[in-house]
């Protein structure tokens, strides 16, 4: 059982980590269309821009709802990367437990 969870718990964070880099991606791209150093009309910076915000924007959604009006900052991205941070430091702890080290 114990390499099964390994490799689940291995996935997860794979998975954790793509997701914090798509996050990232999707931050710095809206600075830089912010600032129209990159234009959108280019069809490969939309669809990559398209698909960082389609795969972030249920995570980001509801953490917005909750924070509140920083007048045109958006926090909710830093939430979310410390959230994941602290999910993948558990999970990480979890499985040195599971392999009986520290």
């Amino acid at each position: 059982m114990e390499p099964l969870v390994s490799a689940l718990l291995i996935l997860v964070l794979t998975i954790l980590d793509l997701f914090w880099w798509i996050l990232i991606i999707q931050v710095v791209m809206s600075w830089l269309i912010a600032f129209n150093v990159i234009n959108t009309r280019n069809r490969f910076i939309y669809m990559i821009g398209d698909f960082a915000d389609r795969v972030t924007e249920p995570v980001l959604r509801p953490i917005r709802s909750v924070l509140p009006n920083f007048g045109g900052i958006d926090l909710s991205p830093l939430v979310v990367l410390l959230l994941l941070g602290f999910v993948q430091n558990l999970i990480a702890g979890y499985a040195m437990q599971i392999r009986g080290g520290f």
